[in-house]
């Protein structure tokens, strides 16, 4: 299902449903977190998290105009999964704001280190920021888009059953974990 401004609640009936489904609406978040190492986390998205991403700005904007709605949907409706890949939000996460200025000068391209690697397969490495580049010579951002492109073979290994790592081999960032088994459930679903 696509995401449309027909389908999508009023500021209302959203500001309504967002107070009674709070609780299921954080717990899928979580469910589609994995954390890599202490300063990085993949928010993995689907239909449904880009919906509710796209009610609350609209919320918290009081977006209510036809074309303003219409360029939130645009914006984010390319991180909806294809069937055939992974999309993620990379946040590069220090509590610290001068230690996150110094991480962010020292971890230029890590977005272009992250990968999936399906047991068996060659690593898949993430094609990042694909709307627009998001670091410059002196600093990277905390903030970047991911997709991992995964081909059939690799796909049906994913579905079933196929031990999954999540890893980074940046110089300054080298890391990796498997996700785990309840996360990866609910990745798998996004493939086709």
């Amino acid at each position: 299902m696509s995401i449309t401004r027909d389908n999508l609640m009023s500021l209302e009936t959203y500001s309504k449903y967002r107070k009674e489904n709070k609780a299921d609406i954080m717990a899928l978040r979580r469910l589609r977190s994995v954390a890599l190492g202490e300063h990085m986390t993949l928010q993995f998205e689907s239909e449904l998290t880009i919906r509710y991403q796209i009610q609350e700005v609209l919320r918290v904007e009081k977006q209510f105009e036809e074309q303003g709605i219409q360029d939130e949907i645009d914006a984010y409706a390319p991180l909806v999964p294809d069937g055939d890949n992974w999309k993620a939000t990379m946040l590069i996460e220090y509590t610290d704001v001068e230690e996150r200025k110094i991480a962010l000068t020292k971890l230029i391209g890590i977005e272009d280190r992250t990968y999936i690697e399906v047991d068996g397969f060659k690593r898949v490495y993430a094609i990042a920021d694909e709307d627009l580049d998001r670091e410059n010579e002196t600093k990277t951002s905390a903030v970047h888009f991911l997709r991992f492109q995964f081909n059939d073979a690799a796909k049906k290994a994913i579905k079933y059953g196929a031990k999954i790592t999540l890893g980074c081999d940046h110089p300054n960032y080298n890391i990796s974990t498997h996700i785990p088994v309840e996360q990866l459930e609910s990745l798998r679903s996004d493939l086709n």
